[in-house]
């Protein structure tokens, strides 16, 4: 920190690893109080700034949503800090990351199985090709990754994006 126990926001950001564009929306959603202002209208964050800053950024790093953050900082902020309460919190994101194993596993065996079968890339044939394009009904890779995403797996989320053009094979 600097004399007056102050520093800009390219600073704070150096010293945390942190994007500039993701402490300022760190700030706009209420992780981060607004810091004081210079006279130029510059951020100036101080030392409990530093500090909640590389909280959020080690609890991110974990894997922990930004409404966990949330949690863990509110009950952070209070005086007589109730473990117990912060253990259900992580207790059940450590459920999360399990499953999460779990449904990457599933997804590393359907693809060395489906890969294992590929020939030396000689022939024109190829079983990855085909299994990408295996509706969800006859059992092929799509409904694998479909099971993964409907228990919550890391797939959920995009597989509303992939499942069209995987399901509708072009000219097939």
């Amino acid at each position: 920190m600097e004399e007056t126990g102050r520093i800009a926001i390219g600073a704070l950001s150096k010293r945390t690893g942190t994007n500039i564009e993701t402490i300022r929306y760190y700030e706009r959603v209420g992780l981060l109080p607004a810091p004081a202002r210079s006279s130029g209208g510059y951020r100036l964050y101080g030392t409990a700034h530093l500090k909640r800053l590389n909280f959020i950024r080690r609890a991110r790093a974990l894997g922990f949503s930004l409404a966990e953050v949330r949690k863990l900082l509110t009950l952070s902020d209070q005086r007589r800090r109730p473990c117990s309460e912060v253990r259900v919190v992580a207790a059940a994101h450590l459920e999360d990351v399990k499953g999460k194993i779990a449904d990457l596993r599933q997804m590393e065996r359907v693809l060395q199985d489906t890969v294992a079968r590929c020939e030396a890339g000689s022939g024109s044939h190829c079983p990855m090709i085909d299994a990408l394009y295996t509706d969800s009904e006859s059992g092929g890779l799509l409904t694998t990754v479909k099971q993964s995403a409907a228990h919550g797996g890391p797939t959920a989320s995009c597989l509303k994006k992939a499942e069209a053009p995987l399901a509708a094979p072009p000219g097939r």
